[in-house]
């Protein structure tokens, strides 16, 4: 069986069908830089939890359902760059 698939056709891999490899990563990432700290501060599992929920389930959130399945990473640059630049982007 043969499929034409037109070559403008952005073929991006992603896990599951739903997320980005880089933004599993960076959400991996995130998830144990975050249980990391919490671990060295506060010894209650349940606190631990709670703070990991808390700090990793927003950010997990966005990167699944998206700002219009743009890569999570990327946003993170453009608001970066919105607030170093406040002045670019108000006076244009």
């Amino acid at each position: 069986m043969k499929f034409i698939i037109p070559q403008n056709y952005d073929f991006s891999s992603k896990l599951f069908g739903i997320i980005d490899y880089s933004t599993a990563i960076f959400n991996v990432i995130w998830c144990v830089i975050v249980f990391c700290i919490t671990s060295f501060i506060i010894s209650s599992i349940y606190i631990k939890i709670f703070f990991v929920i808390i700090f990793c389930f927003p950010i997990l959130l966005f990167s699944i359902i998206g700002f219009n399945h743009e890569n999570i990473l990327y946003v993170f640059i453009y608001i970066f760059k919105f607030l170093t630049r406040q002045k670019i982007y108000l006076y244009k």
